[in-house]
């Protein structure tokens, strides 16, 4: 594995458009063939897809657009909470002026 647990990042993504399961699998697949993705899990139910991803491959934007490729719409997403304590330690050690 080439990079560092720091770069990883999960991300919730809101996808409306699924409707079974043949959909949750169709989207698994396309990105879990995406270059630095670790994990995938989808969920028609709950309309989400949370992604575990090396953030020094792979970008929230290239995800979503592996989504709308497949003719899903991607509605938003949530960065995962390890994410958002790091960008605050982040924050906290520079202070805004």
């Amino acid at each position: 594995m080439n990079g560092s647990v720091c770069n990883d990042k999960l991300v919730v993504i809101r996808v409306e458009g699924m409707h079974c399961l043949h959909c949750e699998k169709k989207i698994k697949k396309a990105l879990l063939s995406h270059n630095g993705i670790h994990e995938v899990e989808v969920d028609f139910n709950s309309a989400q897809a949370s992604i575990l991803f090396d953030g020094s491959q792979s970008k929230v934007s290239e995800l979503t657009e592996i989504i709308k490729s497949l003719g899903y719409r991607p509605t938003g997403f949530t960065m995962g909470a390890q994410q958002q304590e790091h960008e605050q330690e982040a924050a906290s050690e520079h202070p805004a002026a």
